[in-house]
């Protein structure tokens, strides 16, 4: 049994212990759910004292069964060094798309790797798709709120850095959009390097999002 909740302290986003714990998502009153997980003994300290250029930068289409191919042919180009780290985050950021695909079914993916320095997207916004994986492997996570009237939220949450979340977007099918909105943190002057991982379902491999 998935263990799963909704928790009404932190604006209905759902809370998940395991990967099958991210289909709370279709609970009628969870506008995101949060996989609440550790990272990988090791993996943190080493992703974190990485040189930023060799982290990973990607932006790319594709069908998430490619996913896993596509991210270590991207790890030896851009030059992160070998080991169980390195291969550890391939086949995470591959079973996180696989996990998504069951979840928004759609053919291909948008993925996009981002290595962040300045204030990327730091306004409160839903985004203009029907649901978005955010994972952040490196710096502060992203951050949400509630808006009732338009203005950024008076209480702001930060997710943990490594932990998943799934966010419905204004084109969720079933239920109107939440007044749930979150944002890249602002980090500009800090001297914070974040690399995070987005995905997008796309119904056509050229699809704008």
């Amino acid at each position: 049994m998935e263990r799963q909740r909704v928790s009404d302290d932190a604006l209905g986003v759902g809370v998940a212990d395991t990967p099958g714990g991210l289909s709370v998502i279709r609970h009628p009153a969870c506008p995101a759910v949060l996989w609440r997980r550790a990272p990988r003994a090791g993996f943190q300290r080493w992703i974190d004292d990485l040189d930023p250029a060799l982290l990973p930068r990607a932006r790319v289409v594709l069908p998430p069964g490619e996913t896993g191919a596509f991210l270590a042919d991207l790890a030896v180009r851009c030059g992160m060094p070998p080991g169980v780290e390195r291969d550890w985050l391939v086949q995470d950021i591959a079973s996180m798309a696989k996990r998504f695909a069951e979840l928004v079914p759609a053919p291909y993916q948008r993925l996009r790797l981002d290595v962040v320095q300045t204030n990327s997207c730091r306004r409160f916004h839903i985004d203009a798709v029907t649901a978005r994986l955010v994972c952040t492997y490196r710096g502060t996570g992203t951050q949400y709120g509630m808006s009732t009237d338009g203005h950024d939220p008076e209480t702001i949450f930060t997710v943990p850095t490594g932990a998943p979340i799934l966010l419905r977007g204004k084109l969720w099918p079933t239920d109107p959009p939440s007044g749930l909105r979150h944002r890249s943190p602002p980090i500009e002057g800090t001297g914070e390097t974040r690399l995070i991982l987005v995905l997008d379902p796309m119904s056509e491999p050229e699809e704008e999002i």
